[in-house]
């Protein structure tokens, strides 16, 4: 749903910001007042394309800010995840656009590309005459609105339908791995065998890479560590060694450890630093003699250093990594050496699943073909309360293929639809897209979102041109029209119609006025009796006459009526 409009320089617009409320919003004025600016703002910012002349005559650039509530439009989350862009009950979407024709789109804070902008607001906002935001001109969407229409049995169809079509790809994708030709399946064996062997044959062990990066440093460094050991032996048990020391230093406590406690726990510490020391100089001794370690040795680490290196960026950076590709090429080398049996294995299930998959698509074909002839009476009925008599209303549905030409590219059924209307009688069906915008075009969409309103992701209908040829009971059909949509969906409108202003919930005056000499387009909401005093306008009375005042009063309590019936 619209909250707000903020426009500031578009064309008579200096600065105005328009609230809107659920239910009927209805814009009205003076012919020249600018009514048109409002829808060409909302769609500017809705992602339309924009020229210099929207910019404010002696400005630089214009800006548009919309504000929407988005809590229960669960397709907008998901695009506004998919588009990371922070997701929040409530879209702010602004837009500038500079004398350069540079323009800027932003939402929640974000910038986005125009793209982005019109994927996102197709789902928000519905605005008759202009094919960008106009919903049900792409056939994707008429397709889908039929399914809601058939509500739990169609789309619980369309799940199993999905189901069986992702197992369906699954298999295709199974057999395409194999290989086209059976020279291709005997190459990829080779391969295969070929890395199974390497991975064994390495045999590469936990941490064999790190101990032996480790045993690289020592060999690096062997002079030095012998050099090192030897010294350190030589200190423990040479010519005036450490040992002999401590030696001496034990035998003279000894002789006075009966003395005194402190001499004999300071004797027992001298025998174990010489039994320790003692100790440490056999280890030392035991290293020294065990480096034997030539340069040979190290070619051979460096060598086995490289294999692993190679065998790690071919088969994986871990362990766990290489074993699960030898597990996953074995495996595969048996898929493939027992290609025959597998593969007519999985042509039969592929095959069964198409048998299946086929039934459903004619199924669901023949559910939507149903729903759509009661959708073609009911919008036909519409169209006559509307006061086209002679319209026509038809879903065309192409000729499904036959099992033999169907591509089964689609896990939403191979349907191809297309919405065709036709105002007078003689005249052919022709698309929605086709269909020039006017008075009997925007009733026909009056009534086709009379009967889809509740059924699609759309929370805001805005209608153009609705009045055009038509007056007296016409335009009261019109207006309830207008408030049974407004019940599901929020509808803005520009009207001249007094029975339409009437029904309003919320009514806004477009006026224009000068400021320095320049004229100024103004949007005000209006009290109720200011609303009395706008039907009395629109209906060409006196808003000094009270039989006018007493005309209007009269009008809007009719509508009050109606709408409490509803």
């Amino acid at each position: 749903m619209l909250n707000s409009l903020l426009i500031k320089n578009v064309a008579l617009i200096d600065n105005a910001e328009i609230f809107f409320k659920k239910g009927l919003n209805v814009l009205s004025g003076e012919t020249g007042a600018g009514k048109s600016v409002i829808l060409e703002s909302l769609n500017f910012v809705l992602g339309a394309k924009a020229d210099k002349t929207l910019i404010r005559s002696g400005e630089q650039e214009c800006f548009v800010k919309a504000e929407f509530d988005i809590n229960e439009n669960s397709v907008v989350k998901e695009l506004l995840k998919e588009f990371d862009v922070e997701d929040d009950d409530v879209l702010i979407i602004s837009r500038k656009f500079n004398i350069d024709g540079k323009s800027v789109a932003k939402i929640n804070g974000s910038t986005v590309t125009i793209g982005m902008l019109k994927e996102i607001t197709a789902n928000i906002v519905d605005v008759h005459g202009q094919s960008e935001h106009f919903y049900l001109l792409k056939t994707s969407n008429q397709l889908d609105l039929i399914d809601k229409f058939g509500k739990a049995e169609v789309l619980n169809l369309k799940e199993e339908i999905k189901e069986e079509y992702f197992n369906y790809k699954k298999l295709l994708n199974e057999l395409n791995s194999f290989g086209s030709t059976e020279s291709e399946r005997l190459t990829k064996i080779d391969i295969l065998d070929y890395q199974i062997k390497e991975i064994e044959n390495a045999n590469v062990q936990e941490n064999e890479e790190e101990n032996l990066l480790a045993l690289k440093q020592k060999l690096l460094n062997q002079e030095k560590i012998i050099t090192s050991l030897n010294a350190i032996k030589q200190a423990l048990d040479g010519e005036n060694c450490s040992l002999d020391l401590v030696s001496v230093a034990e035998k003279y406590c000894s002789s006075i450890a009966d003395f005194s406690n402190d001499y004999k726990e300071l004797y027992s510490r001298l025998a174990s630093v010489s039994i320790e020391l003692s100790d440490i100089s056999d280890v030392v001794t035991n290293l020294a003699d065990n480096f034997t370690d030539s340069e040979d040795n190290l070619d051979v680490l460096e060598e086995r250093l490289s294999f692993i290196k190679k065998i790690k960026q071919k088969y994986g950076n871990t362990l766990e990594e290489i074993n699960n590709f030898l597990q996953n090429a074995v495996n595969e080398k048996e898929t493939l050496e027992n290609f025959t049996t597998i593969y007519n294995d999985k042509l039969k299930l592929i095959e069964k699943l198409k048998q299946s998959l086929y039934k459903k698509y004619v199924l669901l074909s023949n559910l939507r073909r149903n729903i759509s002839n009661g959708i073609e009476k009911d919008v036909v009925l519409e169209l006559k309360e509307l006061g086209i008599s002679k319209g026509n209303f038809v879903v065309k549905f192409e000729d499904l293929p036959s099992f033999e030409d169907c591509a089964f590219d689609s896990s939403n059924g191979i349907d191809k639809i297309e919405f065709l209307f036709s105002s007078n009688l003689g005249e052919p069906l022709k698309s929605l897209s086709s269909v020039i915008s006017g008075g009997e075009m925007s009733r026909f969409m009056l009534a086709i979102k009379t009967k889809v309103s509740k059924y699609n992701n759309i929370s805001t209908f805005v209608f153009d041109e609705i009045d055009a040829g038509i007056s007296g009971n016409i335009a009261k059909i019109v207006a309830e029209k207008f408030i049974k949509i407004a019940k599901n969906t929020q509808v803005i409108a520009v009207s001249h119609l007094p029975q339409i202003s009437a029904m309003a919930d919320n009514n806004l005056l477009i006026y224009k006025n000068e400021v320095n000499e320049r004229a100024q387009t103004n949007v005000v909401s209006l009290t109720e009796e200011e609303k009395v005093n706008e039907i009395i306008r629109l209906a060409g009375g006196d808003v000094n006459s009270q039989v006018s005042k007493n005309h209007a009063i009269d009008i809007i309590e009719k509508a009050n009526i109606f709408k409490k019936s509803i």
